[in-house]
């Protein structure tokens, strides 16, 4: 396992060998936007506040994301996004009997690019994919086909609902990757939050994908932001309701419980000041994926929280933390672990 730790120009420092960013004094940016819904890991820790917070959230994200309004912190988010050179195809169903859709996000001329299924979060309560187009095409400029799919939340389904979509929806993407300029041999799975969560069940859980006719190491990799995947025990009624009220039905959830060396590559991004998803779900991810002697990266990234370390992709916050470029890195590096190991050329990025 390789730990990669950030250290901003700033002064902060660390403590030798340790994998989290002493953040004694940093200002932790997590927008009124994101603090909705807590996610199973938290422990309610008292907010802090600082000038660099108060600054970007009132400066650059504006009065929609202070009032809670998270349609407009994602659609000013959106309006940052360059459409050039980019070519979206909306609204295609993927799943006709719950009326599910998703967006494809490719470059133009796209041909067996490396393909990258984003799933959103949102506690597994809320989200749309329309939120998110600015991933979609951040991705997308960079060479991936990106595809972004709906899936039903809670209280509507609980985790065999949500699950059984998110499967679905990366079989579409594997059978059809070819017709948007994609290779359905290069598929990576991504997510943020409960989408991470999402992603990391289906590279761990067997079963899921074989429920479509795959398994997880027909994945190349999966990528992982800010995920909660080591979280019970559960307290919360939302979440007992979710996932269940008995020890068993409560294991099903976690993603660290199914790791057994038949997993795909991982890449784990963690800020240390995560104060809704704790960074030691990363940390427990990564320990078992070792243990079973799996590829994972850890990349810790010193005074991000929840909400900023995916907002690091989108152009007004990128020089926040290099989530995009780490990106792009480990898809290349999966691609050409892959072509070096079967003598493929390369191609696609």
């Amino acid at each position: 396992m390789r730990i990669f730790i950030y250290v901003r120009a700033s002064g902060h420092s660390h403590l030798p060998g340790s994998s989290v960013m002493s953040a004694a004094s940093a200002a932790t940016f997590r927008p009124a936007i994101f603090t909705g819904p807590r996610m199973p890991s938290s422990q309610h820790p008292s907010p802090r506040r600082g000038p660099q917070r108060a600054l970007m959230a009132t400066l650059m994200l504006g009065s929609g994301v202070l009032s809670g309004c998270q349609s407009m912190l994602f659609h000013g988010l959106n309006l940052t996004a360059r459409k050039a050179d980019v070519t979206v195809s909306r609204e295609v169903v993927f799943d006709p009997a719950e009326k599910l859709a998703l967006d494809v996000y490719r470059p133009r001329n796209a041909h067996n690019a490396p393909v990258v299924v984003f799933f959103y979060g949102g506690s597994w309560k809320s989200g749309k994919r329309q939120w998110y187009r600015w991933v979609g095409e951040a991705l997308a400029r960079r060479g991936l086909v990106v595809v972004i799919p709906d899936y039903r939340l809670w209280p509507r389904v609980r985790l065999d609902g949500f699950m059984q979509d998110a499967a679905i929806a990366v079989a579409w993407a594997h059978a059809h990757a070819d017709e948007y300029g994609g290779d359905p041999r290069a598929l990576f799975l991504m997510g943020h939050s409960a989408g991470a969560h999402i992603g990391a069940l289906l590279a761990t859980d067997a079963d899921w994908l074989r429920a479509v006719g795959m398994r997880p190491r027909d994945l190349d990799g999966f990528i992982g932001v800010a995920g909660p995947y080591d979280f019970l025990p559960l307290k919360d009624p939302d979440f007992i309701d979710m996932f269940g009220s008995t020890q068993a039905a409560q294991w099903r959830s976690q993603p660290v419980h199914y790791v057994n060396g038949d997993e795909p590559p991982m890449l784990l991004m963690q800020g240390t000041t995560d104060r809704i998803v704790w960074p030691r779900n990363a940390k427990s991810l990564a320990a078992a994926l070792q243990r079973e002697g799996e590829p994972v990266e850890l990349k810790m990234y010193p005074d991000i929280g929840h909400a900023a370390i995916l907002l690091a992709m989108s152009r007004p916050f990128r020089n926040k933390a290099p989530v995009l470029d780490d990106t792009l890195q480990f898809i290349h590096a999966q691609l050409a672990r892959r072509r070096k190991a079967s003598g493929e050329r390369p191609g696609g990025l």
